[in-house]
């Protein structure tokens, strides 16, 4: 069952990914934080393509090298969110969000994720591990409970969702992000560990759909400058 979750997963993630490059395409920009999330949804196809995929691969080093990118994505890629968190809530038109200590915190901040999630994955030692079907290989120390950085970013996430939702009335980032942060806390009573990855499912469509709206407000924004401008030209 989990195998067949993970390739669903796999086909779920590569849509939200076009959708996100659709966005970006027509957005025009690239070197934005808003993109963010195409880095951690490209990362999450392959996470869930490896996992899929494993028991077809078979146990030996080739799934073994594959399995690696995955915790180095993960500490790389995931912390990013807090920036892109801080710029949701520009976007928003919080004030204090546009000032220098605003804009140097978060990346400070998602710089000390990055730098404390990669001590975690230097050096590391996998062993191979069937879990419900599925073949992977995971770390021999797996510390419990979630991990620092994982939380950091969700209370990220819940306050940008929180000040879109006053600032905005838009409410599925606060959404998405809430219910991913109950789902991973609270024990899901399946036997299956792809279950919970569902939260994840959620999280990343309530992040896209809330830069696609923050796009859709930007562009009514400058329709009417555009309008004034062109009838200022007649």
């Amino acid at each position: 069952m989990d195998t067949v979750l993970f390739l669903a997963y796999t086909g779920i993630y590569l849509v939200l990914l076009a959708w996100g490059l659709a966005l970006a395409v027509r957005r025009r920009r690239w070197w934005t934080p808003v993109n963010v999330p195409l880095l951690v949804v490209a990362g999450l196809v392959y996470d869930n393509a490896v996992l899929g995929l494993g028991r077809f691969i078979g146990e030996g080093a080739l799934l073994e090298g594959l399995n690696l990118p995955r915790y180095w994505t993960h500490a790389l890629v995931t912390p990013l969110l807090v920036v892109l968190a801080w710029h949701v809530v520009v976007r928003a038109g919080v004030g204090w969000a546009r000032t220098r200590l605003a804009v140097v915190g978060a990346w400070v901040a998602a710089g000390a994720l990055v730098a404390l999630e990669v001590t975690h994955v230097v050096g590391l030692e996998l062993e191979a591990r069937r879990e419900h079907g599925v073949l992977s290989y995971a770390p021999v120390e797996e510390a419990g409970g979630p991990p620092l950085m994982v939380l950091l970013v969700s209370a990220a996430l819940l306050v940008a969702g929180f000040l879109v939702w006053r600032r905005q009335g838009w409410v599925w980032l606060l959404v998405g992000t809430a219910l991913m942060s109950v789902g991973s806390a609270v024990p899901v009573p399946v036997e299956s560990g792809a279950v919970t990855n569902l939260f994840e499912v959620v999280l990343l469509t309530s992040v896209l759909a809330t830069t696609a709206f923050q796009d859709r407000r930007e562009r009514a924004g400058r329709a009417p400058e555009r309008a004034g401008q062109a009838g200022g030209a007649v």
